[in-house]
Formats: structure tokens, sequence, C-alpha cells
């Protein structure tokens, strides 16, 4: 009986949010509460920019109210900063390229939220694009029908007994229906736009939150190769592989190919490289990849794009990944997703790449 199971509803004050826990009412469920999990940074970052979460918050309290369900506000900001900001800076100052949004749905909202909340919900439910499947006694992700608004690639880390627990009602819907269920619901945020960037920085820039935690180090550009000084960088934790605009040098393209941390040494190349890469620490959601060689598509971003790969399995449990076509911004620390058609098998970690390879096969 739906109405007899107990949903927690995440909400953050934006229409995805809003419109599923309306869904939720109308599919039923009576014995719902809503969280506003609170994990700005507005003390450290004040001074930074607009960090918009009492915007969020007052836009949150008023769909909630208009749907008679009660809200109750959980810091997190504690658990958010030990889990995932300091794991996004120890990235950056490692010269890697770091994926916070995806640990930020493992560690904290299906992670440290379960932890914090006494009370013994069944289901945690948010406005994520992405659908979960029950497989007998197995849980299975798969992408949204809306590619673009997919998010099955910051969902990838998620494991059984998580999934078990998750609950997303606009899953199978696209973006322009949920625009029309917040409009027929009459939603007090039917017309706000959605949020871009990091979630823990609101509107602050990226490159400000880097400079505020780990300040400036200038440092040579360098042409890889032939090792000619082209210009001069801030940090080399303000660039990432595969990055093409920001370095201000002339006679471009150029692309960041590569770092060198401990010179502070910023890599540049005109060439798109063709690479293959290794991928450590797989999680996998409902069933590891075949041992040996398996054709599969991946993301290396959040994005629509699905690249053809060939994945073989290594004896020390890192994954060799082959792409269909060659990438230039394959980065150690960032994550590669993988898929079978539309299910989301899971991911795992980018830890070596720009190996140079005759072919892309």
């Amino acid at each position: 009986m739906t109405g007899a199971v107990r949903i927690a509803a995440l909400v953050s004050g934006g229409v995805d949010s809003s419109v599923a826990m309306r869904l939720l009412l109308q599919a039923g469920h009576r014995d719902v509460t809503a969280f506003y999990l609170k994990v700005w940074l507005e003390d450290e970052l004040a001074q930074l920019g607009h960090c918009p979460w009492e915007e969020d918050l007052r836009f949150a309290r008023a769909a909630c109210e208009q749907a008679g369900v009660p809200l109750r506000v959980v810091s997190l900001q504690s658990e958010y900063f030990d889990r995932v900001v300091e794991y996004a800076l120890a990235e950056l100052r490692a010269g890697r390229t770091p994926s916070p949004d995806i640990f930020c749905n493992q560690q904290i909202k299906f992670g440290a939220f379960f932890d914090r909340v006494s009370e013994p919900f069944d289901k945690v439910a948010s406005g994520h694009y992405a659908q979960v499947h029950e497989d007998g006694s197995a849980y299975k992700l798969f992408r949204s029908p809306d590619p673009v608004k997919d998010q099955t690639y910051f969902l990838s880390r998620l494991r059984q007994n998580q999934m078990a627990r998750v609950l997303f009602p606009i899953g199978h819907l696209c973006k322009a229906d949920v625009r029309k269920l917040a409009e027929q619901f009459d939603l007090p945020n039917k017309q706000r736009p959605d949020s871009q960037g990091i979630c823990f920085l609101g509107k602050i820039p990226y490159n400000e939150f880097i400079r505020h935690y780990l300040g400036e180090k200038p440092g040579d550009i360098v042409e890889a190769g032939t090792r000619r000084v082209l210009g001069q960088h801030k940090g080399y934790w303000f660039h990432t592989i595969g990055q093409r605009s920001g370095l201000g040098l002339s006679a471009g393209p150029w692309y960041v190919v590569g770092k060198d941390t401990a010179a502070n040494i910023v890599m540049v190349s005109h060439k798109e490289p063709r690479v293959e890469f290794r991928a450590i620490e797989p999680n996998w959601i409902h069933r590891p990849v075949a041992d040996g060689e398996e054709n599969l598509t991946c993301k290396l971003r959040h994005g629509p794009n699905l690249v053809a790969c060939r994945v073989k399995h290594r004896a020390d449990g890192a994954l060799d990944v082959t792409l269909g076509q060659p990438d230039p911004g394959v980065a150690p620390g960032q994550f590669c997703v993988f898929y079978q058609g539309e299910e989301c098998l899971g991911s795992a970690m980018i830890t070596a790449s720009g190996q140079r390879t005759d072919s892309c096969r």
C-alpha cells in the first residue's frame, strides 16, 4: 500500500524537487516529510559572491506549505566539508580533476543524510533525472529519457543498499514535461530557472573558491615535447586536462595535456591526443563488467554524449579503457561512467591518461 511507505523528500527550492514531491502525493503517498539539506559554505565564502541558500529555502518552504508537507532543515555543512570539499581540494593539490557532485550524492544526500535522520524512513526521494528498476533482489540504474538532463553520471557511485532506498519520481520524464507539471500544480517556483554549477558553491565562481583555499602560485605554461615556455599561469590547480580557453596564449588553439605539480608547470599542445587510460576503484551498481574484455559505452563528464569503449580487466582490479573516438579531456581524477544500453553500470576513477596510440580502436 503506497500510503504506508514513509518517504523523506529532499527539496532544494528548485522546480525538479518540488514536482517530484507533488508526484509522490499524487501517487497516493501520504507519509511524506520534506528535508532541505543545508550544505552551503556561506560562512567561509560570503565575501566571494552570493550563496543563495536563503532564497532556495524560501522557495522550498513555499512549495511545501502549498502541498501541505512538513519541512525540516538539516545542516550537513561539516559533513559536506569533511567528505566532499576536502576531497576536492586534495585532488586539486595533486593536479587531478575532482568530481564533487558525484561524492555529494554518494556521501551526503544518500549517505550522511541517512545517518543524521533518526526516523526510520523507507525511501528517500529526490528530483534527479534517473530511473531505478528493481530486478528480483537487485536494483538497477537507468538513464532518463531526457539525454541532456540525465544525471546518472552523478549517481554512478551509489551502492545497492542506497539504491534500495532511493526514489526518483521525475526520472521517467523530460524537462519540458516537468515544467508543464509545475504549471499545472501552480508551484510558487514554477518560473524559477535551473541552477547551474557545483552544488555547494551557489553563484560563487569556481576559480574564486579555488583561490580562497589554495591561493595563487605562478608558474610556466610549457609546450609538451619542445619544453618551450609559452606563458605563465597563476597555479596549476586552476587548469584541467583538455582545457582550451583561459590560457592567454596566441597561435592557438592550445589544449592542456598535462601538469607537473612538483615543478608547477602546465603543459599544452596543439594536438588533440588519441588516448587510452587506466581507471581504478570501480563501483559496480548491479553487476561487475565481465572478466576479460567487454564493449560498452561511457561518459567522461556529465552531458548527453555516450562514447563507445572497450573495457579490459587487469589482475590488480583496475580497468584499461580504450575509447572508440579521441577525447582531449581525459583527466586523472575524473570519473568514467560505464553504460550497457540505457543501464548505468557504475564508474571508475581515471588514474593515468594521455597515452598516445597509433589508432583509436
